[in-house]
């Protein structure tokens, strides 16, 4: 069996960690292998759990990240050669061990272990808390980011380390990295490109929380547009915190009918998505009982561990390219081409698309933004001849 993979994130405060929590509690219920892990810092799934990490009821494990015991286990080399060139520069050792674990390195860490979970075969679901939603989309954009990089610099590298290594020891005083190192960085560059297959793929979703607010629905949108231009399935919106509109009294019915207004809205929005909803309660739900309760109000009789029913974002056919931006406005849209990438912005975010082949001799004949979908034409390949003939290539 294929392990089912769901990411949550939202702005911070809208109780994301909740719902994350609420979803693997109620897939252990249902008999499911399910493993929680998270990429948030903040560290806060055990809280709501009340447990600590290892299997904390029968089917369900809680997951935290050992930074520091990860990058030692798998990329050694490169904290080793890190922290000798700090010792060389004259800092102490401990300074040197503190300072090898850069900020950021326990989101990818959590990446990179939850590859291998999945990896391993043994988990039904796997349930990750992501950080708030600007830091998501960052961590999410990396390993694509660095593939770009990689590719083009990685080769040059070896051969300017090689030539360079005795000028870096005796001009920088600092040792240069040798071919351990560069393996090392290789790996750690396939590791997230593995990552990032595994959560694009036709068994990973992200689902969006939020609450009935305009602030929090805006941004919302803004991240559905984002995930989508990176090519992350959403299957799902879960708004929290929803006044009950029974026996509400006068400062009650206010705020129902704010949300019923801002509800109705993320509705049209996000359409076709479902928009889950969890009522707000009256304390807070701590600890697995009160977990699987909010589960099961926030899902009713769907089956939230079905392969996702979104198409992914990103197709390709003979002649044309369709990237789901939905939300995205015309205005806030660029399209660039340089050789045989695609550079798609949308608002604060870009993405490189490396073209396949079959695309990337053909010329752009026409782009369009419609109804949320960005459709980029090519030329045909007779055209394409046709034009190679007239400039006698």
């Amino acid at each position: 069996m294929t392990t089912r993979v769901l990411l949550f994130t939202g702005k911070g405060g809208v109780g994301k960690t909740t719902a994350a929590a609420a979803t693997a509690t109620l897939a252990a219920r249902r008999g499911l292998k399910t493993l929680i892990v998270s990429t948030d810092t903040a560290h806060s799934l055990a809280d709501a759990l009340s447990a600590e990490p290892g299997e904390i009821a029968p089917g369900l494990h809680l997951h935290q990240v050992d930074t520091q015991r990860t990058l030692e286990r798998h990329w050694g080399e490169l904290q080793d050669y890190a922290r000798g060139v700090l010792t060389e520069l004259g800092l102490d050792e401990i300074t040197s061990e503190e300072i090898t674990v850069l900020p950021g390195a326990e989101e990818v860490i959590a990446l990179l272990e939850l590859r291998e979970h999945a990896r391993e075969g043994r988990w039904d679901v796997i349930v990750v808390d992501c950080a708030p939603t600007a830091e998501t989309l960052r961590l999410l954009a990396l390993p694509e980011a660095l593939d770009w990089h990689v590719n083009r610099l990685m080769p040059v590298g070896r051969k300017l380390m090689r030539l360079a290594a005795p000028l870096v020891r005796g001009v920088a005083r600092v040792s240069a990295p040798g071919e351990e190192v560069m393996s090392a960085g290789e790996r750690f560059h396939r590791g997230l490109m593995e990552v990032r297959e595994l959560l694009t793929g036709d068994h990973a979703s992200v689902r969006l929380v939020l609450t009935p607010e305009a602030v929090v629905l805006a941004e919302a949108r803004r991240t559905l547009t984002s995930l989508n231009l990176y090519g992350y399935r959403v299957d799902a919106v879960i708004a929290n915190r929803v006044f009950p509109g029974d026996d509400a009294d006068e400062w009650r019915a206010r705020w129902v009918a704010a949300q019923s207004r801002l509800l109705a809205e993320a509705e049209e929005s996000f359409a076709p998505l479902p928009v889950h909803t969890v009522p707000y309660l009256p304390a807070e739900p701590v600890g697995r009982h009160a977990l699987a309760a909010v589960g099961e109000a926030l899902y009713g009789e769907s089956d939230p561990f079905a392969p996702p029913a979104v198409e992914p974002p990103l197709k390709l056919a003979a002649d044309e390219l369709t990237l789901a931006l939905p939300g995205a406005e015309r205005g806030a849209v660029d399209l660039a081409r340089k050789g045989d990438e695609l550079i798609i912005t949308a608002g604060p975010y870009r993405r490189i698309l490396a073209l396949p082949v079959a695309l990337a001799r053909r010329k752009i004949s026409g782009a369009v933004l419609r109804d949320g979908l960005l459709r980029v034409r090519f030329t045909s390949e007779a055209e394409t001849d046709e034009a190679r003939g007239r400039d006698g290539t």
